[in-house]
């Protein structure tokens, strides 16, 4: 897919890259945030393929902006990568109520479905939705989990979830779509804390059963 900017409103333009969950687009779309934000363009929020760059349209118009984002583009490499990340364990009960679903769907028991999430570590891409709940890739493809139909209404903080190639784990209470396949008492996100958020960008996540 050739890399797409478009305006995104009057203060914004998203930045499209190839639409896939892949480390080397993850980390670049992670690196055109940091160095619009370096550059004091105005904040970044990047995803698995795609980075949305705010900036002030008193201080700089939409044709300037978008003049820095080829900048950018074109400066940062290809082969980026993230970080040298941290490992951390998450302590997993699992005892979600969608675990047995997810079973089926994968068929596989749920022993095998517990196996096959513990066995891997999840890169951690992107922080978003709500503070502190972390984008992880990497999940075995032999896991099937659609989202829900229809949302939850309430998942409770520490739920651990896993949906279309993806795993994270709830840091608040909230409404979800997720499949909840375990829970971990692991505080993921803690307003106390510095900083609040447990997992960065770069960081691998391995679930560790209990």
């Amino acid at each position: 897919m050739t890399e797409r900017i478009v305006p995104f409103g009057e203060a914004a333009l998203l930045v499209e890259l190839d639409q896939r969950i892949d480390p080397r687009i993850g980390a670049r779309a992670a690196a055109i945030a940091d160095r619009w934000e370096a550059l004091g363009h105005g904040p970044a929020v990047p995803t698995y393929s795609a980075v949305l760059l705010r900036f002030d349209p008193l201080s700089l118009d939409g044709r300037s902006a978008e003049a820095a984002a080829r900048e950018i583009l074109a400066a940062v490499p290809d082969g980026a990568a993230f970080a040298s990340g941290r490992l951390i364990e998450i302590p997993t009960r699992y005892d979600g109520p969608d675990l047995d679903e997810v079973a089926r769907l994968s068929r596989m028991t749920a022993r095998e479905l517990v196996e096959a999430h513990t066995a891997r570590e999840h890169l951690a891409y992107f922080l978003g939705f709500m503070p502190g709940f972390a984008y992880c890739g990497g999940l075995d493809p032999r896991i099937v989990a659609p989202r829900l139909p229809a949302p939850r209404t309430r998942v409770p903080a520490g739920s651990v979830a896993v949906v279309d190639g993806q795993t994270a784990v709830y840091p608040l209470a909230s409404p979800g779509g997720w499949r909840l396949i375990g829970t971990t008492d692991l505080a993921v996100f803690d307003p106390r804390r510095d900083p609040p958020a447990l997992v960065r960008p770069g960081d691998r996540l391995r679930f560790v059963p209990l």
